[in-house]
């Protein structure tokens, strides 16, 4: 088993985070068992996955602070969860449909609180969390890049990293995800260093991911 980068492994073509804490067997993901549970992260059902097995290194670390919008039912959030051994994400999710998924996965993880509010008004949770060193968005709604850069003001450590997920049907379901794309990596040059790009194909259709830096 291979560290390709801190926190995520790979055998062949899968890649795996080492369990935080013991999973129940019927979470229907493949598990590893090699003295630690290493858990098999699905790249056809967590963009950051399909990312990672593109080539993005997202310089996320062991003791960071995480800030996550859009946890959903917390597949994601939960191999973040793995790989910040010494550090803590914060989850947002405004889907109450969802939320109790995401409960389930929350209250297993000591590094892990979750948050029901709406990323577009940072300001309601800005109580519960101060700066933060790496944000992650997956929203799919037609605003997501104000949401994005307005959290980024408000959480975002001086030359801390994000993640911008972005689905470009929600943004525009009438021009090209490659149009879509171009316009919004010149909103984000107007605050940000674009580090990275990488579209999602073959695993996430229309799909792509931003790394930036403040």
């Amino acid at each position: 088993m291979q560290e390709i980068i801190p926190g995520v492994f790979k055998i062949g073509k899968r890649i795996y985070t080492k369990s935080l804490i013991r999973e129940q067997t019927g979470s229907g993901e493949n598990i590893i068992k090699d003295g630690v549970e290493f858990r098999n992260w699905d790249p056809f059902h967590s963009k950051l996955a399909s990312a990672i097995i593109k080539g993005l290194k997202p310089n996320l670390h062991e003791s960071d602070v995480v800030l996550y919008l859009g946890a959903a039912s917390g597949t994601t959030i939960s191999h973040i969860s793995d790989i910040l051994t010494k550090g803590f994400v914060f989850g947002v999710e405004f889907a109450d449909r969802v939320f109790r998924d995401l409960y389930l996965v929350a209250e297993k993880r000591p590094n892990l609180a979750i948050i029901l509010e709406d990323a577009n008004h940072p300001e309601r949770y800005l109580r519960f969390l101060s700066s933060v060193d790496f944000l992650y968005q997956d929203i799919a709604q037609k605003n997501q890049v104000d949401i994005f850069i307005k959290n980024a003001e408000f959480f975002l450590k001086e030359n801390g990293f994000s993640i911008l997920c972005v689905k470009s049907r929600s943004i525009d379901v009438v021009k090209k995800p490659k149009k879509v794309f171009s316009h919004v990596r010149n909103e984000l040059e107007e605050y940000f260093t674009i580090v990275d790009f990488k579209t999602l194909e073959p695993f996430q259709k229309d799909h792509a991911v931003f790394l930036v830096k403040r």
